[in-house]
């Protein structure tokens, strides 16, 4: 079994590594797995991380070079704006024939220089997009690959237990892929921002609701809204950060980018701003949104 290091120690890391230990993943010896993150070096947050790293069986290195050192391979989890500077910092520490997933969600560009970094230090690197978010399904969450050595990188995968699919054999068609999809569910989010958040303050929520269940009864309006308001209250400063790769993606195909790049507006506006509980209802979801961007 393969040793694990991972760059980035936040929800995707986590629930990869809570999916590897609740499944047993191992051979003969605990699966070994260690880790770095940027908030370790912010003695406000280290605490909290070690405290999960103890829960997980995790080592909780205060360096990459810590982290890095001896493994196999390493799983690249951090946030689309900080994925090439961690490619970099990783490529500094890596052991030669190191196995370097690129886990995060960037534009086929930012893939490709991270490509060169880790590849120039001997690692071997591959574009991995995530597919869908990452729980309830954890380790077992749908995975792309691409890459010279993405065959590589599924035997691995396969041997932790993980649903991985290879794309193609370039760096980039994977992030295509995921750049290109989330234009859609992203946007659909943002969509769903700007038009019950009017709606509500305008007092019509209702009739716009009875309106859209009507010309597309197939889809649960009220429960599809609520839910995509969740996603960007919870996860919407990560989602900009993707969206903004988005942007990046379509300007490198020669398009206009701008509902990406408004729907990375929308998401970072309301990403993280809410954070006490809100009930689970569209009403009560917007209500907390509108009060917080009025402050």
């Amino acid at each position: 079994m393969a040793t694990v290091g991972l760059m980035g120690f936040g929800e995707a890391a986590q629930a990869f590594v809570s999916g590897w230990r609740s499944n047993g993943i191992s051979s003969g010896d605990p699966l070994s797995i260690a880790a770095f993150d940027v908030k370790m070096e912010d003695f406000a947050t280290r605490s909290d991380l070690q405290d999960r790293c103890g829960d997980l069986r995790v080592q909780c290195a205060e360096t990459p070079a810590e982290a890095l050192a001896g493994r196999d391979v390493v799983f690249s989890l951090v946030t689309a704006d900080k994925a090439l500077q961690a490619a970099t910092r990783a490529a500094a520490n890596l052991e030669r024939s190191t196995l370097y997933l690129d886990c995060n969600s960037c534009s086929p560009n930012t893939k490709s220089r991270a490509a060169e970094a880790v590849e120039a230090a001997g690692g071997i690197y591959v574009d991995v997009a995530v597919m869908a978010p990452v729980y309830p399904a954890r380790h077992r969450t749908p995975l792309l690959l691409s890459g010279a050595s993405a065959d590589k990188a599924l035997d691995i995968l396969s041997r932790l237990g993980m649903n991985a699919t290879i794309a193609g054999d370039t760096v980039g068609q994977a992030s295509s892929i995921k750049m290109l999809r989330s234009v859609m569910i992203k946007g659909f989010e943002a969509l769903t921002a700007e038009c019950f958040l009017a709606a509500r303050r305008a007092g019509v929520e209702a009739a716009v609701l009875a309106s859209l269940q009507a010309s597309d009864p197939g889809l649960d309006w009220n429960k599809r809204a609520a839910y995509n308001l969740e996603r960007m209250m919870v996860h919407g400063q990560r989602r900009a950060a993707e969206m903004t790769e988005v942007a990046a993606t379509l300007r490198e195909l020669g398009l206009p980018d701008r509902m990406a790049t408004a729907t990375a507006d929308w998401q970072r506006q309301i990403g993280g701003r809410v954070t006490w509980s809100v009930e689970d209802s569209l009403e009560a979801r917007a209500d907390a949104i509108l009060g917080s961007t009025a402050d």
